[in-house]
């Protein structure tokens, strides 16, 4: 008797759909957004580049944007920036093409000129403006350069071909060369190629036919179009429809959606920007163009993704981050198993905030990301018994990658509950996402049959008669009590107490320290209502965007609503420093931009001299002041939490010590989960 075996039904039909572009068919909607990762700069990174892209083709995407390479040498953006410009260059790109071809996928070169974007003297920019967030500044292109540029772009799309991409991306968004051409705040030219809005964009279509004309008909190009500049004279929409339309009509055979510059004062895509939160951009595309539209921005989940599609936004989503957190992400969502998608959750520790220091991106839900040919789980010879002692972020990731090697493990919690400071964080405003992380997390330990004690505290006796081969310290941090008189009155407590919910606080708070906790607290007790991150509406007014975009850049003249504060917060801190120093590049604006939204004050080289039933003493600028508060929140730093370790070494007990056990500092889960999976690796 045979049992005929029926495949469900895909909870995702239109984002596993096929697009038929007429010459080729991707065989899906889901696109590998273009990430510069570091590999591409470094000795023998084709080759592991090559494996990264086939990890993610494997896992089921249909396409797949390379990070940007450069046209030529003024274009890159470092000084020993990835360039494509000469055929003796094919050879290690061919190894990237045929990777990603073996495993079904298609891939498309983006061709990236950075301007006045470029992390070098020699950058040029269509005016000799200085970007914000550069200290190079450019110099003006001249008439000859310009035309030269537009044959290298062309260049860098033939050489693309023969090396084996099935298209390229020219990107003319985020504040790039092409996008400096397009917009008034970065091109005050009075010849052919500045002035009225014709000359701005002849750039972009003078690239767009060159390339046209090199590879023939039967090649993809896409162009990254900034349809939301959001900085002060920038596009208007009727400006983006006109190029939008001229650019259907060079050539192009799909839009990309570019939001907003990297020097914009306006989160695009951080974790506190809500999901999908610019898809209504493409839409209003739609109605303009003939040719696919992909969306953009805050798109993690393969629900999203087909949301977006159902209602017509796009035709295609794309996702880059998301690709680093979990290879499989497609392949996942075909099988209906997107529970088990470890979900990106737009932190940018690990990747961008890792590129911009010109490192090697990474993930920090994913530590592999960018490691496959260094950093794997494979099967182990010499089972162990393990004990991992710490039910956080640390302990957790490393009970997983121990477990799929083949070692027993059994993970010890002292609380009721799995997640340690991730439990935490997920309580503040703009940090829901680290729900994801833990349900996914929790989720492989059940998965994986991973035996897990909770309020199970361990002492150096009950390890040593259990007979583990290894004991891993994962125990985490306690908050570190400054030496204040009176640290001890009811009306202090620490920001653990505070997230949990432990405490009920007042109307008038002080906060001693500046760092990411402290900022964490801040927004946690000036939140009032529903979290923006979870309204779209709320989101787009506090920030001021016009969603008309009426205005230059869906921004200029747009007043922000300030958010009402629950409560009045100081925040304090001893050093004479900018508040915020220790935030990361990437969000650590947007965490200064919210509190000076919501009011918060400020006060850096204080002393902190007693605290009484009247509240804190200080002494600032060499004065007494009280500031008559109800509650003091002390973010003064961590302490490693390892009370264990000697007394399990003195009885020959082979020990590790991981996460914050071993380092303190600022809370790092980054660090954290890297240090539990290479110990994993090789234990």
């Amino acid at each position: 008797m045979s049992t005929e075996i029926i495949e469900q039904p895909s909870n995702f039909p239109l984002m596993l759909s096929p697009l038929n572009l007429g010459f080729t068919t991707l065989r899906n909607r889901v696109i590998m957004g273009s990430m510069h990762t570091g590999l591409e700069e470094e000795k023998n990174g084709f080759d592991k580049l090559a494996v990264f892209y086939a990890e993610r083709a494997r896992g089921g995407v249909g396409l797949i944007v390379t990070g940007g390479i450069a046209p030529n040498f003024r274009g890159r953006i470092s000084p020993h920036g990835s360039q494509l410009s000469f055929s003796w260059q094919t050879n290690k790109h061919k190894k990237v093409t045929d990777a990603v071809h073996k495993e079904g996928a298609k891939i498309c070169l983006q061709i990236l000129h950075t301007g006045r974007y470029a992390y070098h003297p020699f950058n040029v920019s269509a005016s000799a403006i200085k970007a914000p967030i550069n200290p190079f500044k450019p110099r003006q292109m001249s008439e000859r350069q310009i035309k030269k540029t537009i044959k290298d772009f062309a260049n860098t799309c033939e050489l693309a071909q023969k090396s084996g991409y099935d298209g390229v991306e020219i990107m003319g968004s985020e504040g790039y060369l092409i996008n400096q051409f397009i917009c008034q705040r970065t091109n005050q030219r009075q010849d052919k190629w500045g002035g009225d809005y014709e000359n701005r964009i002849r750039i972009a279509l003078e690239i767009v036919k060159a390339s046209r004309n090199k590879v023939g008909p039967n090649f993809i190009i896409i162009f990254r179009l900034s349809m939301l500049d959001l900085v002060e004279q920038g596009s208007t929409w009727d400006e983006v429809v006109e190029l939008a339309k001229a650019l259907e009509k060079a050539g192009v055979s799909i839009l990309n959606t570019g939001i907003g510059w990297h020097e914009a004062r306006i989160p695009t895509i951080a974790t506190s920007v809500p999901r999908a939160a610019f898809s209504w951009v493409t839409a209003k595309m739609k109605k303009e163009v003939n040719i696919p539209l992909i969306t953009t921005n805050r798109i993690n989940t393969p629900e999203v993704a087909e949301d977006i599609l159902s209602r017509g936004d796009a035709d295609m989503v794309s996702m880059a981050r998301p690709m680093l957190a979990d290879p499989e992400f497609v392949n996942k969502a075909a099988k209906n198993q997107s529970d088990r998608i470890n979900i990106c959750i737009a932190c940018n520790q690990a990747c961008l905030d890792h590129v911009f220091k010109q490192k090697r991106a990474s993930c920090l839900v994913n530590p592999r990301a960018c490691y496959e040919t260094e950093l794997n789980f494979e099967q182990t010879t010499n089972i162990k018994k393990l004990a991992v002692i710490g039910g956080g972020m640390a302990g957790i990731a490393f009970a997983i990658y121990a477990q799929q090697r083949g070692h027993h493990v059994t993970l010890y919690e002292a609380k009721s509950q799995l997640g340690g400071q991730f439990n935490l964080a997920k309580n503040v405003p703009g940090k829901e996402e680290f729900v994801e992380s833990l349900k996914y997390f929790t989720g492989e330990l059940a998965r994986q049959n991973i035996n897990v004690h909770l309020n199970a505290p361990q002492s150096v006796e009950s390890l040593k008669q259990e007979n583990f081969d290894d004991v891993i310290l994962a125990t985490g941090v306690t908050p570190r009590v400054p030496k204040i008189d009176g640290i001890e009155h009811s009306s202090v407590v620490n920001y653990q107490q505070v997230l949990s919910g432990e405490v009920i606080m007042g109307q008038r708070v002080a906060v001693l320290g500046a760092g990411g906790i402290g900022y964490d607290i801040c927004e946690f007790l000036t939140e009032k209502g529903q979290s923006h991150t979870e309204n779209l509406d709320l989101w787009l007014k506090e920030w001021g965007i016009d969603t008309e975009i009426v205005h230059r850049g869906g921004v200029e003249g747009v007043d922000q609503v300030k958010p009402e504060s629950a409560r009045q917060i100081y925040m304090l801190q001893r050093k004479e420093q900018r508040f915020g120093k220790s935030l990361q590049p990437t969000t650590g604006w947007i965490h200064r931009a919210a509190l000076k939204k919501r009011a918060v004050e400020m006060i850096g080289g204080v002393s902190y001299h007693k605290i009484d039933d009247d509240g804190l003493h200080i002494i600032l600028d060499n004065k007494s002041q009280l500031l008559s508060v109800d509650n003091i929140v002390v973010c003064t730093g961590q302490e490693s939490k390892n009370t264990l370790q000697q007394g399990l070494l003195d009885l020959n007990v082979s020990v590790h010590v991981i996460g914050g056990a071993d380092f303190a500092g600022e809370l790092d889960a980054k660090r954290a989960i890297r240090q539990a999976a290479e110990l994993a690796a090789r234990i």
